[in-house]
């Protein structure tokens, strides 16, 4: 076919060559470097974007070579979706009578399907922008390309691949709701011509004659599932069922997999995303899925397990299965115990004058699912189908909760309610509690012998097995409850009774995590069974040494249920009555000396004392003695180790704390003076030496925080008063004192020494977290805000870090804790920190602002933009005024420093900025005492502001932060209404207002829009369709869903 008249000319030889760097770039033995590649990529990407490229979609659709013709259909696709706005309109039809004769030719000349799948997306694409006109031009566009190809030579196949396209393409095209409304018209209106196509193929003589016309018949209905109403889904489901069932009607029976596959795909589609998804269709649907599983379900079992794997037809039929108990879970619940024989609508072939009861289908489906649950051997080495089944257990769980079950018919007294529901419930726990015991079986790990021969993705894909079939075990909970765990500990018993001494520790592992599993959803409350395994009966027979990961799993179960043991009774030292409390612990330190162990035993460490700390604080020696032994426990754990140890002495009373604290500390703050002594000649050594000292006082000081909340504590109880005062008393104690001072001193020295180091600085944010509180949280421990806010001032003026500023940030919130009892004033700072504040306020612009005025440094450090002006919002929360006491010139400067951040491109930096413009002029207006504050601050910098929102709207800030803006916007209406109304028209108006798709008239009409009502909806939905208008997104969804999101 020639180039017709109305597409650009070409000349042979620049086809040619065009066609030679199509065939270099996609030659499979062009021997082309990375860089080369990508130099090629580029000059067919400038060629495709040219207004000549689509001269080349014909001569390079009739090229010799596939690459070519590959880029020719591609080329139709991309400048139709693409560069559809420069293509003249007048020519538009002869475009749309072109690319059909074009993909008729390709069809009848056999190109592939990858050309064709390429041409029939541009039929669909051009359709969609032609029928989307008004008036239409291609009002009949599906049926008439179809009818056309037809009368081309295109074959069933083909026309059913175009079908299922238009379906995708339709589903996924960016179309407002009224085009959309038309589109899907078109396609309802071509419903009986795809299904009568879907039914033709599917009836042709079995076995199919044409399978991939059968795989595009069948994808094809896929595709059109969300268009097509329920009337015409279900006459088309007895001849996917008849796809299922093998020809021969007697054993052993034979599937053919070209048949089955494709319609079992259908079938699963149909049950979750058309108008029988959710349950819908019981007789036409799940009861005959039901009845062909109990006819055949069975051998496809059987040949699975004598094959020793699941085939592409049993993958398939475990996936059939996982969907129907997706869709027809409630079904699958109710009929759990019926008696009630069913009635569906069967095909020929399925039907039968006795069919079993509702009850006996249902058994036998979870038959088949806890065979696929249970098949031989390990998941994601020997089989991967057992992982399919398990969300059904979650739904299966929900559903018997939430569903009665069936009565016969006319059985409606209480009395057989009753019945019927105990019926219902037994049959659910011997179906869970078959599970629970498949799962414990499917996650026990191979012998070391075994396992040495998997590689790293086989072991990882086990591990995620294992966890999700803890989620499912959680399920298995919610119908068994102590049942359950009863069955797991009397496993582990039995088993840990018969161990020889040889024997490995595989199966008491997969057992101790199905244990583990389950913590989250056991109660905590007294519980015999949870006694029995952490009493000698059981974990007193579990190795103490060697056993590896057995081991580590006790101990991660161990630290799961560290809260239970609080139902325990405190059992004091001097008694010799056992203690399980006790005897989990003995069992996590004798880890903690073991490289491999000593990770999970500090973090179990770690929980166990903090939520049982109360109960071990009698026994505080017997920490002395785990104190003395730190130095035989890897370094990078002693913080966790010693926190432990910590939240131990928090439990005493305040002035008994002092001695094992400085005991602790002592070593600790000793070994961090030595490594700020050496670093002048041991550099490297001496700061991680330094870091891992920090993070210990970091444990430590975690640990001496109390467990309550200090929001849930009225400090006016006599109670918490006298504990207040306990507290400041032994605070004052001359050895604390010190202590406070040292640390404070030791931080200072080594932000002197190493402040511009990120891993120094990470450990002392670390620490300045945990050894700061409110008042009402304070420790023997607990240093003032005032002191570490100007040491951060010090690092900061040194390097800007996100990390400083979130320091200060919360330091300054300090300087003003909220009250804990209910108030109408808000507390007043006091005179010192309003001073500290003013202070560091002062440095810390200094610092920034001139970082700031580098070019490009704010867009290079998102981070620290964003922590900054999140720093500035909460002074502006709490210290308002103290913005009006810094020099004129430095207040000026963050002010325009926050304007010009509403331009920038990355949305958290613009959104802090936005939150800080918004919450100083908010907390000036308000603010009495600064009413000639109020009028510099808009007389200065309100038109900066609202121009900088205005340039926002029209594409200077990303559209993911118009919300934002509109808040700003929202806030200077609100606050100035008279002087905002007469910025906007200036700035709307001025010649060097950014240049915007906005007439006149639209400006007009969105300065009415914001002024007739100052409610903030009305402000929000004004400036977005200004947004849309100005982006040139009106009347696109897209651009409706970017500016509403």
């Amino acid at each position: 076919m020639e180039n017709p008249g109305f597409l650009p000319r070409i000349s042979h030889e620049d086809v040619s060559q065009a066609a030679q760097l199509i065939q270099q770039a996609y030659n499979p033995q062009s021997q082309l470097s990375s860089e080369d590649q990508r130099r090629l990529q580029q000059q067919l990407f400038d060629i495709q974007k040219r207004a000549e490229a689509w001269g080349l979609v014909i001569p390079f659709l009739n090229h010799s070579d596939y690459n070519v013709q590959f880029f020719g259909a591609h080329t139709a696709q991309v400048k139709i979706a693409r560069d559809w706005s420069s293509f003249p309109e007048e020519n538009a039809p002869q475009l749309r009578e072109l690319i059909v004769d074009l993909t008729g030719l390709a069809i009848t000349s056999g190109r592939s399907k990858v050309i064709l799948r390429k041409l029939f997306v541009a039929i669909s694409s051009l359709a969609l922008k032609l029928s989307s006109r008004q008036p239409s031009q291609w009002p009949d566009w599906l049926v008439s390309t179809v009818q056309r190809l037809s009368v081309m030579g295109a074959s069933s196949e083909h026309l059913l691949d175009f079908l299922a396209i238009v379906a995708e393409e339709v589903e996924s095209a960016d179309l407002l709701a009224s085009n959309k409304s038309t589109i899907r018209s078109t396609l309802s209106d071509a419903i009986p011509m795809v299904t009568q196509a879907i039914v033709t193929c599917m009836s042709r003589p079995r076995p199919h004659p044409s399978p991939n016309e059968l795989r595009s018949a069948l994808k094809c209905l896929e595709a059109w599932l969300s268009y097509l109403p329920a009337d015409n889904i279900t006459p088309l489901i007895p001849g996917l069922l008849m796809l299922l069932t093998p020809m021969q009607q007697s054993p052993p029976y034979e599937f053919e997999e070209e048949e089955f596959v494709p319609a079992s795909d259908a079938l699963q589609e149909i049950m979750s995303k058309s108008a029988l998804s959710d349950g819908a269709g019981t007789k036409t649907l799940t009861e005959p899925l039901l009845v062909w599983c109990d006819r055949y379900g069975g051998a496809l079992i059987e040949q699975t397990l004598s094959a020793g794997f699941a085939d592409s037809v049993s993958r398939s039929f475990c996936k059939l299965l996982a969907g129907l108990g997706e869709h027809s879970n409630q079904y699958l619940a109710s009929s759990l115990a019926s008696s009630v024989v069913p009635s569906p609508v069967l095909p020929d072939i399925l039907a039968s004058p006795s069919l079993p009861t509702k009850s006996h289908l249902v058994h036998n489906y979870l038959k088949l699912l806890l065979a696929y649950t249970s098949l031989p051997g390990y998941h994601g080495v020997d089989e991967e189908e057992s992982e399919l089944t398990l969300g059904f257990w979650y739904l299966f769980q929900e559903a018997l909760w939430n569903t009665d079950a069936e009565l016969d018919q006319g059985e409606v007294d209480a009395a057989e309610h009753i019945k019927a529901e105990k019926d219902q419930w037994i049959v659910a726990k011997a179906v869970y509690s078959e599970l629970v015991k498949v799962l414990r079986r499917k996650v026990v790990w191979p012998p070391a012998d075994v396992l040495r021969g998997w590689t790293r993705d086989q072991r990882d894909k086990f591990q995620a097995y294992r966890r999700d079939v803890g989620d499912t075990l959680i399920n298995a909970y919610y119908i068994l409850r102590d049942d359950m765990v009863t069955y797991y500990v009397d496993e582990l018993a039995r088993y840990l009774s018969l161990r020889q001494p040889n024997d490995g520790w595989e199966e008491a592992e997969g057992t101790l995590h199905c244990i583990m599993a389950v913590q989250e959803s056991i109660p905590i409350e007294p519980n015999p069974d949870l006694c029995r395994l952490f009493s000698a009966e059981i974990l007193g027979r579990l190795p103490i040494s060697g056993g590896g990961r057995v081991r580590r799993t006790m101990i991660l179960l161990i630290g799961s249920y560290a809260s239970w043991f609080t139902t325990q009774p405190v059992v004091p030292p001097s008694s010799s009555a056992p203690s399980l409390l006790l005897n989990a612990l003995s069992y996590v330190v004798s880890a903690l000396t073991e490289p491999s162990l000593c990770l999970p035993a500090a973090n179990t460490l770690r929980d166990l004392c903090d939520a049982n700390r109360t109960a071990l604080a009698p026994h505080i020696v017997a920490f002395g003695e785990l104190h003395a032994q730190v130095a035989n426990i890897p370094d990078t754990e002693k913080s966790k180790v010693l926190q432990s140890i910590a939240s131990v002495i928090q439990a005493l009373p305040p002035e008994e704390e002092i001695p094992p604290i400085e005991a602790i500390l002592t070593p600790v703050i000793a070994k961090l003076f030595e490594a700020l002594q050496s670093s002048s000649f041991q550099q490297e050594e001496a700061r991680a030496v330094a870091i891992q000292q920090i993070l210990i006082l970091a444990g430590v000081s975690k640990g001496l925080t109390r467990t309550v909340d200090s929001l849930l504590v009225l400090d006016e109880s006599p109670e918490e008063q006298a504990e207040i005062e306990r507290m400041k008393r032994a605070r004052d104690d001359p050895c604390v004192v010190r202590l406070r001072e040292v640390i404070l001193d030791a931080i200072q020295r080594t932000i002197n020494l190493w402040s511009t180091d990120a891993s120094i600085s990470n450990a002392l944010s670390e620490l300045i977290k945990a050894i700061t509180a409110l008042p009402s949280d304070v420790t023997l421990l607990t240093l003032p805000p005032g002191p570490l806010l100007e040491l951060i001032c010090i690092a900061s003026q040194r390097q800007l870090t996100a990390v400083w500023f979130n320091l200060a940030q919360m330091l300054v919130t300090q300087l003003n804790p909220p009250s804990l009892l209910p108030t109408l004033f808000k507390p007043i700072p006091t005179a010192e920190a309003h001073a500290i504040v003013l202070n560091a306020l002062a440095a810390l612009l200094q610092a920034t602002l001139s970082f700031f005025s580098q070019p490009g440094t704010m867009e290079a450090n998102p981070d620290i933009v964003q922590a900054f002006f999140t720093f500035v919002d909460v002074i502006a929360q709490h210290f308002i005024p103290v913005f009006y006491q810094l020099p004129h010139d430095l207040f000026n400067a963050l002010m325009q420093c926050a304007i010009s951040a509403l331009s920038l491109q990355e949305r958290y930096s613009l959104v802090s900025a936005c939150t800080f413009l918004g919450a100083i002029v908010n907390k000036t207006s308000t603010n009495d005492d600064l009413k000639e504050a109020k009028t510099m601050l808009i007389q200065t910098h309100g038109r900066s502001i609202l121009r900088a929102v205005l340039c926002g709207f029209a594409g200077q800030a990303p559209r993911s932060a118009n919300p934002n803006l509109i808040e700003v916007l929202s806030t200077m209406v609100t606050r100035f209404p008279a002087e905002t109304r007469t910025w906007m028209a200036e700035i709307l108006y001025a010649d060097d207002f950014p240049p915007s798709k906005a007439t006149p008239e639209a400006k007009e009409k969105f300065l009415k829009s914001i002024f007739s009502s100052r409610s903030l909806r009305r402000t929000r939905d004004a400036a977005q369709q200004f947004t849309l208008v100005a982006r040139g997104l009106e009347g696109s969804s897209f651009g409706y869903a970017s500016v509403t999101m």
